[in-house]
């Protein structure tokens, strides 16, 4: 603990955690915070600093998340009900546990078509890819249009909700999904007909958002305050970084394959 202030930086948060989750990358702590499930406060030259409920906060939310496999929008509702976050609009946390539970719940298959007009949908399968056609190019489509399109129960369906592959968002009170969703279910499909877990798939994720993580360590100076690159060449340095780490990531995936022929 930091001398004479009560508090902790987030390195040695970080050191900290890692006793209980030896997997936990810093880029992690920063991004949860990103998610506003954890609010530190700030030293005068900017340092985080995190009391022992922020601590507490935490490790609650890495719990719920790595091991029950609660979506994050959840976790941070139950970090609220449990008194561990606070819920205040100052904060960025405008969304009232009630209301953001209603949200969540909302999102759960079990509502009729909508009657408002949508463009046509149109499906071609072809070498087992999902491809999805759409005219006008479409960015959001409803949970019963998903279920339409990939071929996906409801109850798969609610499945990949709940452990955060697909992430729902409000528009003029309707709960829609992005297109990246509709590719993951879509992408989802044919592995849960084969009988594998969603929990499973699940680790997938959390593969993803350590990769992620990878990229915002590497691109985290870009991001620091005095920084002379600016937002466009930052992001495209990003991008850079994203694309040698998949690359990277692919090779390895290839050999692990290979070698599993091969034994």
């Amino acid at each position: 603990m930091s001398s004479g202030t009560g508090v902790l930086r987030i390195g040695e948060v970080h050191a900290q955690l890692r006793r209980e989750f030896p997997d936990i990358e810093l880029s992690k702590i920063r991004y949860y915070e990103e998610k506003g499930l954890v609010q530190p406060s700030r030293s005068r030259k900017g340092y985080r600093l995190y009391s022992d409920r922020d601590v507490a906060c935490l490790r609650e939310a890495i719990r719920l998340a790595q091991e029950e496999f609660v979506p994050l929008k959840v976790v941070r509702i139950r970090l609220i009900e449990k008194g561990l976050l606070r819920d205040d609009a100052a904060n960025g946390l405008s969304t009232t546990p009630r209301r953001a539970a209603r949200e969540v719940a909302s999102a759960v298959v079990s509502m009729p078509v909508p009657s408002s007009p949508r463009p046509a949908l149109h499906v071609v399968e072809g070498n087992d890819v999902l491809e999805v056609h759409d005219a006008p190019v479409r960015e959001l489509f409803s949970a019963q249009e998903i279920l339409s399109i990939t071929g996906l129960s409801p109850d798969a369906f609610n499945q990949l909700l709940a452990t955060g592959l697909i992430e729902p968002c409000r528009l003029e009170g309707e709960t829609l999904y992005r297109a990246i969703d509709l590719r993951v279910c879509a992408q989802a499909r044919a592995l849960l007909e084969r009988g594998v877990d969603v929990r499973l798939l699940g680790a997938l994720r959390r593969v993803v958002e350590r990769e992620v993580g990878i990229i915002d360590d590497l691109t985290a100076s870009l991001r620091q305050p005095g920084s002379t690159v600016n937002s466009e060449r930052s992001q495209a340095i990003c991008r850079e970084v994203a694309s040698e780490v998949g690359a990277l990531r692919s090779v390895l995936s290839e050999r692990a394959v290979s070698d599993y022929f091969d034994a």
